[in-house]
């Protein structure tokens, strides 16, 4: 049977077995389960929910919708504040933000399954491409947006309901960015992120253009020229290095490019994967390429993260499906060398570490794990040229409150940003801001034209 080759393989499962393992990670509440989870609400006056959510959206007000018989009201509260409420639905660490903030989250009850009544509300409004917004009149302006991310799409929204003329410019074949590349397969199943795409360009007035890159096709200082106001969504294009001996063998591999393939691959069984596979990491990218190697057929899964559990970016609810899963998750271990047989990965060399006075250090002690793949996911960095003269800071760009940059004119969100937390909903949020921010800045300007 294929699943007992040794090595990286394709079709190690059977069709039936892809399809049962790449399921809905948290399919839709039907009616029923909407009406009795939104019943457990208590509808708190200053809720916490709503303080913990980066968009802030009026949560007890959409649930209370729901539980009134009015989903479409519901996805009305949400879109209001996240046009991308259904996949932040799928996607938000909601165990770390609202949900964890919910009253009811206590020792004796678990919280309000916040997340799962706003993929109820949104679904509901999606299935029938329910519009909430209309343009307003033309204002003649035109703005460019770099990136057709979660930021970049959320601050086109925004603009083309203020009656503005939105050019998108992505460097991809497909617009979404994380939500299209980056997230794992079972958590938006049925091509959900181009649905939410296409559901928000439906707004009009927003132009997409992709394979189109900053840098190679144009720069800042075009744009600049040519449009009235530009937004820059860019992401994080780049990819740490590992900077250990062996890494370019073969077998080993970037863990965002392979989930990035693994989304836009055809059937499951095209990708190949390893018996025994070792993640390098402790994000929520390690964690999505573990449990994805194991879905395809790996047999062993490990995670190596070289602090402790505590230390893991990944919730701990993450951290807890990968374990449901079958992955091993071990902690305290710094990758040294990555062991070649004939030209492959045969194993990873790892040290023990531990915290000395605050400070990570190698221990001296050293183990090998057997491997025949391994992925990194060891952070991502943003890499963009043809920014010109754009202050950066840490390795990112700078922005005031706003979203404005160090140039008039130009504004930023999302992970390229001084900031940025790697999350989609916070990506809305920023794109969200910077567009009312750019819109009344054109309309400032508009004004003191008129006056002069």
């Amino acid at each position: 049977m294929g699943r007992l080759e040794t090595g990286i393989h394709k079709g190690r499962l059977t069709p039936a077995e892809y399809d049962a393992n790449f399921s809905d990670l948290h399919p839709r509440l039907n009616k029923h389960e909407a009406l009795v989870a939104s019943d457990r609400c208590y509808f708190c006056y200053d809720a916490p929910c709503m303080t913990a959510c980066p968009t802030s959206i009026d949560i007890p007000m959409f649930i209370r919708q729901i539980s009134t018989g009015n989903p479409l009201g519901s996805a009305k509260t949400i879109f209001d504040q996240n046009i991308l409420g259904g996949m932040c639905a799928r996607v938000c660490p909601t165990e770390q933000l609202c949900e964890q903030a919910c009253v009811r989250n206590t020792a004796e009850e678990r919280p309000v399954e916040i997340g799962r009544l706003q993929r109820y509300a949104t679904d509901a409004a999606m299935a029938e491409n329910k519009q909430f917004y209309s343009r307003a009149e033309p204002t003649g302006k035109k703005i460019a947006v770099i990136g057709a991310g979660p930021a970049g799409l959320a601050c086109a929204h925004r603009l083309a309901v203020k009656g503005h003329e939105v050019t998108i410019f992505d460097a991809r074949e497909k617009a979404g960015g994380l939500n299209e590349y980056g997230i794992a397969t079972y958590k938006a199943v049925d091509d959900f992120a181009q649905k939410e795409v296409d559901y928000v360009l439906a707004i009009g007035g927003i132009e997409v253009k992709n394979g189109q890159a900053l840098g190679r096709d144009f720069s800042l200082s075009d744009l600049s020229q040519q449009y009235d106001a530009v937004f820059l969504g860019l992401g994080l294009a780049g990819v740490n290095a590992l900077r250990a001996e062996g890494e370019d063998l073969d077998g080993v591999a970037d863990a965002v490019a392979y989930i990035a393939e693994l989304r836009q691959a055809g059937s499951k069984a095209d990708i190949a994967i390893g018996r025994r596979v070792v993640v390098l990491g402790g994000g929520m990218t390690a964690i999505d390429a573990a449990v994805q190697a194991k879905l395809l057929g790996a047999e062993e899964v490990t995670i190596c993260y070289r602090r402790g559990k505590e230390h893991m970016n990944a919730s701990e609810f993450e951290q807890d499906l990968a374990a449901s899963k079958g992955v091993i998750i071990r902690h305290w271990l710094a990758p040294k060398r990555i062991v070649d047989k004939d030209g492959k990965v045969a194993g990873i060399e790892v040290e023990y570490t531990e915290l000395r006075d605050g400070k990570l250090t190698a221990t001296g002690d050293v183990g090998i794990i057997a491997a025949d793949q391994i992925f990194k996911a060891i952070g991502q960095t943003f890499e963009a040229s043809g920014l010109g003269a754009l202050r950066m800071e840490a390795g990112r760009i700078a922005i005031d409150g706003e979203g404005r940059t160090s140039i008039e004119g130009v504004w930023a969100g999302g992970d390229c940003v001084l900031g940025g937390d790697d999350l989609t909903v916070s990506a809305v949020a920023q794109g969200r801001d910077a567009a009312e921010s750019i819109n009344h800045a054109l309309a400032a300007a508009k004004s003191a034209a008129a006056v002069a």
